[in-house]
C-alpha cells in the first residue's frame, strides 16, 4: 500500500495536555510535556500502579465518550465492515486477562547517548519508560473473527483517535496471538484516559508504540501496510541496518533483553548489608537468568523471584555487603532464545533499542 503521511505534531511542552498527576516523586518528566516515565525506586510490586505507569504520547489525550465511541473493522480482507459499540465490546467476546509488560523502544535513550558520545533527537527517555499491567478486555482475533477475515488477509493497521491518528501495522500471526488483546482495563479498574480509554491494544513483547491507545479503527489488508510509524519512526536507521522497501532501516517489532534496577541513579545508601532489586524483561521471549557483577568484580547469580512468562518482566535480588565509597553495579539477564545483553548498542539515528549493560553508580555512606 501507498505510504500514509501523518501530521504528527512536534515536539512541544503545553501543561495540561494529560489528565492525570505526575508528581516528581512518582514520575520522570521526558520534556516533552507528552511523556513522563516511571521512577525506578518508586515501583512497589510486579504490577506497576495506575499512579506511576509511564505515559508515551504523540498528541495530548483526547477525551472520548464511551457512549458515542465505534470501533470500527474494515479493509479489503474482511468480508463485512463492522462498528462496534463500547457495550458490544465489553459484553459480546470471552473476556481475558493478561499480564504484560510495555517498553517505548526509545527507552534508555539517554543512556545510549552518552555510551555513543552523542544526543539523539526524540522523547528524551532515562529508564522509566517501562511499566507492567494486568490488562483485561477480548482477544483481538476475536474482534476480527466478527467481522469475518480472508484466508489472504496479510496485516491489520491499528489507529488511533489521538489527533494524529497514530497507527502501526501487525502481521496477522501477531494480531491473531492469544495474547494480543484490545484492553478496556487495567489493574481491575477501567482504562484511564492517559493510558487509552476507552480500549487500547496490548501487542505482548512488541515495542509499546504497537499497543495503540485510544483505539478507532483496524483495517485489515491482503497487501502490507507502510506508514510513518513504521518506515520513518520506530525503525532502525544507520550504518548497520540498511533500508528495506519504503522503511528508511530495520522496522522494530519485538524488543530486546534489559534491566532495571530499583534504584535512583547515583543513589546513597547506608552502610551495611543491603538487599539490591530489580527487573529483567525480554520481550517475547522468556528470562532465564540474572546476573550482578559490583565494581571489577566476576558475575554471580543473581534470584529470580517472580515467574518468567513471555512478554513479562521478571524481579530479581541479590545480597550486597558493599564498604563505604564509591561503586558500580552492572547487571545483565539471559533469556529462553540465548540471547543476553551486551557491553555496546550499535548507532543508529533515533536513539532506539538500547540493550546494552549499564554502569550503575551508587555511593554507599560511611557508618
Amino acid at each position: 500500500m501507498t505510504t500514509q503521511r501523518g501530521n504528527r505534531l512536534p515536539d512541544r511542552d503545553d501543561g495540561g495536555v494529560i489528565v492525570k498527576p505526575t508528581p516528581t516523586e512518582l514520575m520522570e518528566d521526558a520534556g516533552s510535556g507528552l511523556d513522563f516515565g516511571t521512577r525506578p525506586d518508586r515501583m512497589p510490586g510486579l504490577l506497576t500502579p495506575i499512579d506511576r505507569f509511564f505515559i508515551r504520547s504523540h498528541a495530548p489525550t483526547p477525551r472520548i465518550d464511551a457512549a458515542t465511541w465505534r470501533l470500527r473493522i474494515d479493509g479489503d480482507a474482511v468480508r463485512r465492515p463492522v462498528d462496534l459499540d463500547y457495550d458490544q465490546l465489553c459484553g459480546g467476546f470471552e473476556v481475558v486477562s493478561v499480564q504484560r509488560t510495555l517498553e517505548c523502544a526509545g527507552n534508555r535513550r539517554v543512556l545510549l547517548g552518552e555510551e555513543l558520545g552523542t544526543t539523539f533527537d526524540g522523547t528524551q527517555w532515562g529508564r522509566g519508560a517501562i511499566s507492567t499491567a494486568e490488562w483485561t478486555g477480548v482477544r483481538l482475533g476475536d474482534v476480527l473473527d466478527h467481522a469475518g477475515v480472508d484466508e489472504g488477509a496479510v496485516e491489520v493497521l491499528a489507529e488511533s483517535l489521538d489527533d494524529v491518528r497514530a497507527s502501526r501495522p501487525l502481521p496477522m500471526t501477531k494480531a491473531l496471538a492469544e495474547d494480543t488483546v484490545v484492553a478496556i482495563a487495567m489493574n481491575g479498574e477501567l482504562l484511564p484516559p492517559d493510558h487509552g480509554f476507552p480500549a487500547r491494544l496490548v501487542v505482548s513483547g512488541w515495542l509499546g508504540a504497537a499497543s495503540i491507545k485510544w483505539l478507532g479503527r483496524l483495517e485489515v489488508s491482503t497487501t502490507r501496510f507502510h506508514v510513518p510509524w513504521n518506515t520513518e519512526d520506530y525503525v532502525l536507521i544507520g550504518p548497520d541496518y540498511p533500508a528495506h522497501g519504503p522503511a528508511q532501516g530495520e522496522v522494530i517489532t519485538a524488543l530486546g533483553v534489559s534491566t532495571l534496577i530499583e534504584l535512583a541513579w547515583d543513589a546513597r545508601l547506608p552502610s551495611g548489608p543491603q538487599i539490591i532489586r530489580g527487573r529483567a524483561f525480554a520481550g517475547e521471549h522468556t528470562v532465564t537468568a540474572v546476573e550482578y557483577a559490583a565494581d571489577d568484580g566476576a558475575w554471580q547469580p543473581a534470584d529470580i523471584t517472580t515467574a518468567a512468562v513471555p512478554g513479562l518482566w521478571v524481579r530479581w535480588q541479590f545480597r550486597w555487603d558493599p564498604t563505604p565509597g564509591e561503586h558500580v553495579l552492572r547487571i545483565r539477564a539471559f533469556d529462553d532464545a540465548g540471547r543476553s545483553q551486551s557491553e555496546h548498542t550499535a548507532f543508529n539515528e533515533l536513539g532506539y533499542m538500547h540493550e546494552s549493560v549499564v554502569a550503575h553508580p551508587v555511593t554507599v555512606c560511611e557508618p
